[in-house]
């Protein structure tokens, strides 16, 4: 099956492409891109559109497998869905040390099953750590411990995963000695480590040093977690200056963040271990419970403490960052958005389902961004940083992989209330050529495989 996509305003900027122009989509690839109609089995008329390639979440959280050895699917729970309605084709799951299995199955489970989206994998430290015997998060691991580990991540590595990544916050016990054994792992794979870092607020320069400094020393491509939750108390400004300078220094380093100004983890999170009051200088009351009876209700110190007792898997929503902090990350050329979507049983934050909706409508159309830096930061750039030559682009011969929205219809809807509720504007999504999703409603949910890297 052809298909030509007629009229619409290709912005493709891997190759420095906004024009208006027509695209042929032929056995999985991009076949044509031209100024004339070439025949095909199908056409569609973008004019009004905007043409992209696929939308590539550079941080998200993978689907659980089932009790059955396969993904969870319903499209009313499941991430993967939220992802590719809002024109996602591609994700890097397995952040923040975290992996839902064993990596390499999990990538051998998408090619079997197929998944609403290209999914490629992080092994992820805490899961690691934890396989290898060292339950307790805020010891260190002992030599033996570290030893096996270096050699799980070689096995994850060898399977196609792009490198390590660390929830350094959600392990304290890790130190430099751990995390410079387990990140060279990545030296001579040209890996990359990324990595939710120590600390935030006040204390978000030490953490994130601690981190540039192993990737310096290593030489790494270096990708810092959701900067806005990390540095969007008052800090922003002096943090990505703290950051440019490494770059300068030759670090290969970049962020993400997403377009939201309330963060989301587990009441049970080191996030919330004594002190988080005096670090946010806040009350209970910006913490808003996800799940379980108190579903949507604002903590008191009393529900706080008997739901991080009682149940610490709970996730929350916190709403203590600035809204001018995550703006000024998200206009940063170093920056590219990343949703941080998780979603437990279609529960969680908005971000899982809104995040690439939202920056159209929030930001390109308030004039905060330029829709062609807009669609950069959620296509070339998040593709470069993984080394994706045939994704991220819409160069002739690159996977077909391809978004068409309506720039000034598209929004998201999802809301703390109901986080995975679906946008509005996103047309069409194709993967490998082949239709995915039509107007925010999954169409295919299993044309999705994995990228490796190898």
């Amino acid at each position: 099956m052809s298909t030509l996509i007629k009229g619409g305003l290709v912005i493709d900027p891997r190759n420095q492409i906004c024009s208006q122009l027509n695209l042929l989509l032929q056995d999985g690839r991009v076949a044509a891109i031209t100024e004339s109609q070439p025949e095909a089995d199908q056409v569609i008329d973008a004019a009004g559109r905007v043409v992209t390639p696929g939308f590539v979440d550079i941080h998200m959280h993978e689907d659980p497998v089932g009790p059955d050895g396969h993904l969870v699917r319903d499209d009313a729970t499941a991430i993967f869905p939220c992802m590719l309605r809002m024109g996602v084709t591609t994700v890097l799951a397995g952040q923040c040390g975290i992996n839902r299995a064993d990596p390499g199955d999990y990538l051998d489970l998408i090619d079997r099953d197929g998944a609403a989206v290209n999914v490629a994998m992080l092994a992820g430290h805490a899961y690691m750590r934890e396989a290898c015997g060292h339950m307790d998060k805020y010891t260190p691991v002992s030599e033996a411990e570290l030893t096996t580990m270096e050699a799980a991540f070689i096995r994850a590595l060898d399977q196609g995963c792009f490198g390590i990544s660390y929830g350094i916050r959600y392990v304290p016990g890790i130190d430099r000695r751990e995390l410079e054994r387990t990140a060279a792992v990545c030296r001579g794979r040209d890996g990359l480590i990324a990595a939710h870092i120590r600390s935030d607020a006040a204390e978000v320069f030490d953490a994130a040093r601690e981190f540039l400094d192993v990737g310096a020393a290593l030489g790494l491509p270096v990708q810092v977690s959701h900067i806005g939750s990390m540095a969007g108390f008052g800090q922003m400004e002096a943090f990505l200056r703290m950051v440019d300078s490494y770059r300068m220094n030759g670090l290969r380093v970049s962020c993400d963040c997403y377009p939201y100004y309330a963060f989301s983890t587990a009441i049970g999170s080191t996030t919330y271990d004594e002190g988080w009051l005096e670090r946010y200088h806040c009350g209970y009351d910006v913490v808003e419970l996800c799940e379980g009876r108190y579903k949507g209700r604002r903590c008191t110190r009393e529900i706080f403490e008997e739901v991080r007792r009682d149940w610490p898997e709970c996730l929350t929503v916190c709403y203590v960052m600035q809204e001018s902090d995550v703006d000024m990350a998200l206009r940063h050329p170093g920056v590219m958005l990343g949703s941080d979507g998780i979603m437990n049983g279609g529960q969680g934050h908005p971000r899982a389902a809104g995040s690439f909706p939202r920056l159209l409508a929030q930001f390109v159309r308030t004039g905060k961004l330029s829709l062609y830096e807009a669609v950069r930061m959620m296509t070339a750039m998040p593709a470069d940083k993984l080394g994706l030559s045939n994704k991220g682009s819409l160069q002739v011969g690159a996977d077909a992989d391809v978004v068409i929205f309506d720039p000034d219809r598209v929004r998201d809807h999802a809301t703390f209330d109901q986080p995975t509720s679906p946008g509005e504007g996103i047309d069409y999504v194709f993967i490998g050529g082949e239709l995915a999703a039509r107007d925010c409603r999954v169409v295919r949910g299993d044309l999705g495989r994995s990228v490796r890297k190898l």
